[in-house]
């Protein structure tokens, strides 16, 4: 009979106390604890059993957990002697970052103090007695929500103390999902005090600390050393590209599929890994995202589990903001195409913006991109890698995010949608300048980009229309067709279909008085280069080609056709 499946529990004793469908993740411990690494960062995708591997972790070093042999007999780490004697045997601080989601720094602040806090009343124990000066006693009871940061900083370095002392041994120290308050502190503008604080936190608890047997960290991105880490010369960092671990996190397509043979979906293996396979961590491919197996595992139907199982703010807003060249390379990953570019691990939040291939980095640690292949380049010494969309369910939620810039903004789009395709010029104006109205200031968040660099929405309309009409036209952009490059064409699926050239341009105040001007020369730009010669050569007739010029002066637009010449 096959186990239950338990959505959500991430608590390693609940599920084995309970018997819950458990895939044996174990081996990691010993893997772990015999390479000997005194502090260890590990960034996996999120929802990939970084928290229950945690607690698996915790429950095994824990002298909380000592005699609980129940809990790990009949797993991998078991059957040896070695690590059966350790289990049980060490005084562990585990704590989370996975909640600290403030909209303010002050928040987030006092959101990571009330988790220290908690941590230091669970242990109230270490108050009796004379185990602790008054000195101590009276910064134990100081902890609180509220308190100074300086106090806040210290506190992991000074609970090690306290609990060497208590029990004589040093430390394991756990922390889970340490890089949720750098994404929130980027997105709503506050990095550089958090990045701050964080430096102080964890400078006092991994690297100044005599205390400390050893650490884990986990995450989804490698926050850059020079931000948060300048001081840890004992940190091993392992990303998602690294061979350490490769299978400790995710499920293996060998553990997939036996899943499926226990539940009795054994027929279902090929259409699981078209959706929920790509994943590949160091040199193992065929890695599987558990949110989504244990999702389906549960309903037996296939869907968008783990892609939106929490916020995708972060990326949303790179790809909105992104240049020309991400809005371009980002439409030829969704039409099943490949990017290549050269990446550096580190993400450095507050470059995020300006620094060059940044955004891949952070989807491909994200899990949105898989490596196809990778190659070191030399003399730079840095890798190239070639990146796609993971597989089916990533695409499906981008094109869900995608839809959603739109939608949310103004029903006028799929009015425009519906009005573009009829031809009718004065619907066509009418709800394009609803929609920018809404959507400029959407698209443009970054400091002037409304008006300074309008190609922002363009590209993010050329998004739009690849989602909207990916079913009944090709779409391409910025391509080479007779003497130049056009901005939109779509070559129609169906002879039914007329085929559409869109150029757009900015108003040029100084030669160009009135938009009307403007439409004329994006208009003359697609006929005096001859753009629509890629359209004929496919045997599409010249009257069955519409070119429209879409003029844009601030959130103004005028849009004019071809036959107005």
């Amino acid at each position: 009979m096959a186990r239950t499946i338990s959505i959500g529990c991430q608590d390693f004793e609940t599920i084995r106390r309970e018997n819950y469908f458990y895939i044996d993740k174990t081996a990691f411990i010993r893997e772990w604890w015999e390479r000997g690494d005194s502090v260890t960062l590990i960034t996996r995708p999120r929802r990939f059993g970084k928290t229950l591997t945690m607690s698996m972790t915790e429950h095994f070093f824990s002298l909380s957990s000592a005699g609980k042999k129940e809990l790990f007999e009949g797993l991998s780490i078991w059957e040896h002697e070695k690590f059966r004697r350790l289990q049980g045997t060490y005084p562990v601080i585990s704590l989370s970052f996975a909640n600290v989601k403030e909209r303010d720094y002050s928040s987030a602040v006092k959101k990571i103090s009330l988790a220290l806090t908690e941590l230091y009343n669970d242990r109230r124990f270490l108050l009796e007695g004379e185990l602790l000066s008054g000195e101590e006693k009276a910064y134990f009871e100081s902890l609180s929500m509220n308190m100074p940061e300086v106090t806040a900083t210290a506190a992991l370095h000074r609970l090690s103390k306290f609990l060497y002392r208590y029990y004589g041994k040093k430390v394991i120290i756990l922390l889970d999902e340490y890089d949720t308050p750098m994404q929130e502190a980027y997105v709503d503008g506050y990095w550089e005090e958090m990045v701050s604080f964080t430096r102080s936190l964890f400078n006092a608890a991994f690297k100044t600390n005599p205390y400390l047997e050893r650490a884990v960290m986990t995450g989804v991105t490698r926050v850059s050393r020079e931000s948060i880490f300048s001081d840890l010369n004992n940190l091993e960092v392992v990303t998602t590209t690294s061979e350490k671990y490769a299978d400790s996190f995710g499920f293996t397509e060998e553990e997939v599929f036996a899943a499926l043979d226990e539940f009795g979906l054994s027929e279902c293996k090929e259409e699981v890994k078209y959706w929920y396979d790509g994943f590949t961590f160091g040199g193992r491919a065929d890695i599987y995202n558990p949110w989504s197996i244990l999702n389906y595992l549960d309903k037996r139907k296939f869907g968008v589990y783990w892609a939106n199982s929490s916020s995708n703010s972060l990326v949303g807003k790179l790809i909105r903001e992104g240049n020309k060249e991400v809005k371009l390379a980002f439409e030829s990953l969704m039409k099943g195409g490949t990017l290549q570019v050269e990446i550096d691990e580190q993400i450095v939040y507050g470059e995020l913006e300006r620094k060059r291939n940044s955004v891949w980095s952070l989807l491909l640690a994200s899990g949105y991109l898989k490596s196809v292949r990778a190659e070191f380049v030399e003399p730079e010494g840095i890798w190239s890698y070639t990146l796609a969309l993971t597989n089916r369910e990533v695409r499906i939620m981008f094109s869900n995010m995608i839809r959603g810039w739109f939608s949310e903004q103004d029903s006028g789009y799929n009015d425009f949608i519906k009005a573009l395709l009829q031809n009718d010029l004065k619907a066509m104006n009418y709800y394009m300048n609803q929609v920018a109205l809404t959507t400029f200031s959407y698209f443009d968040t970054g400091k002037g980009a409304s008006l300074g660099q309008p190609e922002r929405f363009y590209h993010g309309f050329v998004l739009g229309l690849l989602v909207e009409l990916a079913g009944r036209y090709i779409l391409t952009s910025n391509r080479e067709s007779g003497f130049g490059r056009y901005d939109v064409m779509l070559e129609p699926r169906s002879k039914e279909d007329d085929a559409i050239i869109i150029e757009f341009k900015v108003q040029d105040g100084e030669e160009e008085k009135e938009l009307s001007a403007t439409v004329q020369a994006a208009l003359h730009q697609i006929k005096g280069k001859n753009y629509e010669a890629a359209l004929i050569e496919k045997g599409i007739s010249k009257d069955r080609i519409r070119k429209y010029g879409f003029a844009f002066q601030g959130k103004k637009v005028l849009i004019g056709t071809a036959q107005e010449e």
